[in-house]
């Protein structure tokens, strides 16, 4: 038997939570993310009828979509306000409690648009959007924080990797869902849009069989005999000695410090450049432009020949495509390590972006030009979901200690939400000044992270907190604070070597 089934079979207890995380969690924020697309027709609709009962006139098409907006938009101001809560919640409650905590909004807003219809008020849809986005905030946040604490050394990209599977399979599942052949009709929008409440279900009737954060429990809550048992209950009966070492190395390090602020992450020298890689590799969910190459894929799709009425089921290959890059980059990321994989993937979509800014440009030219526009966009979807989309999942946990790590997780969810919200607002204004040439914009930013990650991004593979600390320690402390970061490594060696 090989090493690697080895670990799975010592280890499945493990894969079992990420499967029960991922329900609840990351699969929540794609299963919203596509899920709304499907019945927007409905619900504007919808929003006419109860305003013409309501105020015997028609509302203007202006308003209609002023309120439509609104019901879009409102979904990142609730992920906004989730993130911002997932740190405090994380370290005063733990990551067990606060990932159950997050199925409440889910439950609320499942609810809340679920009987909107019965009782003739759009207003509950807005409301149950902003409760779903608190829920998809605080969900991406605790789930990539829980899921990395618990996993061991060897598979923690691979654990961490599985929150990016479960929001492509929410996309997908949304796509799937919102068919006219399932529950894309206007009878029931409602049921469609409801659909969240039986993940979150799953997860607080499951959740509860396993323990906390082996990490929280020893670093945070000072309980050695909590850790070791949760050990075991996910990781086997084996000998996990080095690995709680490791924890324990990290703990004296902290010296009992606190949970950090965001405040404290932008004041402390200490973990600069870990900042400044987390929000350069964390953008590239917005920056990268895989929303403008999935905005094209329509009208790219038509071009090819593909009969609109059979547009959607392409979608739900796309999404396929998705799912199977990031368990592909599973694989991957435990052999090729994470700065390989960012800065290959990065190049191949800088490639793939300006191919395809030729490509659209001469759409209408050769009749083979559509064909290659779709073998593009199927190579950028795979390079996103094998670099950026998996690596990111593992990156926060790997690069920034205990102390810092809630914190850590505010500042990438709120960075990503805010984002999101921005370029929301500018996405129809680029696309109308640039047309196909907005891809430069994006391409110029895949091609500098590419650069970044070969040549400055420490690699984390395999290694320890503390290891990788000291690794960004020759980034942060450079010239006159050469000799202090240099005291700080030989201090770490001393306390790992003793433990």
């Amino acid at each position: 038997m090989t090493t690697f089934a080895c670990k799975l079979k010592m280890s499945y207890n493990i894969f079992l939570l990420a499967f029960v995380l991922g329900i609840g969690g990351t699969f929540q924020y794609g299963l919203q993310v596509s899920i709304i697309n499907s019945p927007a027709e409905y619900i504007k609709s919808f929003i006419r009828e109860t305003w013409l009962k309501r105020y015997g006139s028609p509302p203007s098409e202006e308003m209609i979509t002023l309120m439509w907006s609104f019901v879009v938009s409102i979904y990142s101001i609730g992920g906004l306000l989730g993130s911002l809560s997932a740190g405090y919640l994380s370290v005063r409650f733990g990551r067990k409690k606060a990932m159950l905590f997050t199925n409440i909004p889910a439950l609320l807003s499942a609810t809340l648009v679920g009987l909107s219809r019965l009782c003739g008020s759009f207003e509950m849809i807005v409301a149950g959007r902003l409760f779903s986005g608190v829920c998809g905030g605080l969900a991406l946040n605790i789930h990539l924080m829980y899921a990395g604490e618990c996993a061991p050394r060897k598979l923690r990209g691979l654990i961490a990797i599985t929150a990016s599977t479960a929001i492509a399979v929410g996309k997908f599942v949304g796509f799937a869902l919102g068919l006219r052949e399932v529950l894309g009709v206007d009878a029931l929008w409602p049921i469609l849009m409801a659909a969240n409440a039986l993940p979150a279900l799953i997860q607080l009737l499951t959740l509860p069989f396993f323990p906390d954060s082996p990490r929280y429990l020893l670093i945070d809550k000072k309980d050695k005999e909590g850790c070791i048992k949760a050990v075991k209950q996910l990781w086997g009966d084996g000998d996990h000695t080095a690995e709680i070492d490791d924890m324990m190395a990290e703990q004296e390090a902290i010296r009992g410090e606190k949970a950090k602020s965001v405040c404290d992450l932008f004041r402390d020298k200490a973990v600069r450049w870990q900042l400044i890689t987390l929000f350069l590799v964390s953008s590239c969910m917005q920056l990268i432009g895989i929303n403008v190459v999935y905005f094209y894929a329509y009208n790219v799709f038509i071009k090819a020949g593909i009969p609109p009425a059979q547009i959607h089921y392409v979608s739900l290959g796309v999404g396929i495509t998705e799912i199977l890059t990031t368990v592909l980059c599973g694989f991957l990321i435990e052999r090729a390590g994470r700065k390989t994989l960012l800065w290959k993937s990065h190049a191949v979509m800088a490639l793939a972006l300006g191919l395809l800014t030729v490509t659209l440009s001469l759409q209408d030219s050769f009749f083979w030009v559509p064909y290659c526009s779709v073998a593009l966009i199927f190579i950028f979807i795979m390079s996103f979901g094998i670099g950026p989309a998996g690596v990111l999942c593992s990156l926060p946990t790997e690069i920034f200690i205990q102390s810092y790590r809630p914190a850590a997780y505010v500042f990438n969810g709120a960075t990503n939400w805010i984002q999101l919200f921005i370029l929301g607002l500018l996405f129809p204004f680029i696309v109308e000044g640039l047309g196909s040439f907005c891809f430069i914009i994006f391409l110029t930013y895949c091609l500098s992270m590419a650069i970044f990650a070969f040549l400055v991004m420490p690699e984390t593979k395999g290694k320890t907190m503390l290891q990788v600390m000291e690794e960004f320690n020759c980034l942060n402390y450079r010239g006159k604070k050469r000799q202090t970061a240099l005291q700080q490594r030989n201090c770490s060696v001393m306390i790992v070597t003793r433990l």
